[in-house]
């Protein structure tokens, strides 16, 4: 696996390409005009969509009929000499349609303890929690 990066302007923003040509946007946070999302961001929306790669491709598996998906990370943080490293992050799978619960449960088990491959890289200095909501629109 392999991306590329590029600075597009005299300041912090950069484009981030992989091998898809798919690009994303990513600039420094604390930059009066912010045109991209902070790495630190991109580390919690790897998190929510690797894990909802695997979730909505068990409950396909599973005929379950989720006519909304929506994902909340949120990351806690703390001070490390000069760094800011997740101490933890907390995932809210917001799910509606025709989904039985306990199917929507263990398809969350499954791709936290096994499949998701962005959350396994955080298992031994990242304590990642998750919780399901089915049918509760947002």
């Amino acid at each position: 696996m392999k991306i590329t990066l590029e600075r597009k302007n005299t300041e912090y923003l950069l484009e981030a390409k992989g091998v898809s040509g798919n690009t994303v946007m990513i600039d420094h946070s604390g930059m009066e005009t912010v045109q991209g999302v902070s790495p630190m961001e991109l580390l919690l929306m790897g998190v929510g969509s690797c894990s909802a790669i695997d979730i909505i491709a068990i409950l396909k598996k599973q005929r379950q009929n989720i006519t909304s998906y929506k994902v909340e990370v949120t990351g806690e943080r703390y001070e490390l000499d000069d760094s800011k490293p997740f101490k933890s992050m907390h995932v809210l799978v917001k799910l509606e349609g025709d989904i039985h619960p306990d199917k929507a449960q263990k398809a969350a088990d499954l791709s936290f303890a096994k499949y998701c491959s962005v959350s396994k890289s955080f298992d031994k200095c990242v304590e990642i929690t998750y919780s399901i909501q089915i049918n509760k629109p947002s």
